[in-house]
């Protein structure tokens, strides 16, 4: 398996808890999403405030909870492409203990490359599928 090429740190806060004082299921799904969109302006592939020009959308997620997370855990987002396909891309994730190096959860994302205008999924764009090739060390 692919080493892990970008990470971002994250802290979990109060407003992220749920009743029982874990990280809530659905924070895991933001922490990857904020990951996600953190590697993507990282690469070029996004200047962070034109949604319309950003093109992905989720079309299948998974997430296995393996522990839970706490307040004020100092937590990071290990995040890669897996596989590149036409239209769409698989992007693996990790939640990890910044300092003991628990492994709090995996995920996986299905992201297809969308227009926003005709409303329909495209092949993606070639400079997207260099950059990501080009970082995470994928052949054809």
């Amino acid at each position: 398996m692919a080493e892990f090429r970008f990470s971002i740190p994250l802290e979990t806060r109060y407003g992220d808890l749920d009743p029982q004082w874990h990280l809530n299921n659905a924070r895991f799904l933001t922490f990857f999403e904020h990951a996600r969109m953190a590697y993507l302006v990282h690469l070029g592939l996004w200047d962070g405030k034109d949604f319309f020009k950003l093109g992905l959308i989720v079309a299948d997620v998974h997430v296995s909870y393996l522990a839970p997370v706490e307040i004020f855990h100092k937590c990071r987002v290990d995040l890669r492409v897996a596989r590149l396909g036409n239209k769409s891309m698989t992007f693996e994730y990790r939640l990890v203990d910044e300092d003991d190096g628990t492994l709090y959860a995996t995920a996986e994302t299905v992201m297809v490359s969308y227009d926003y205008y005709t409303r329909k999924s495209i092949p993606i764009p070639a400079e997207w599928r260099e950059k990501i090739k080009a970082f995470e060390g994928l052949s054809d």
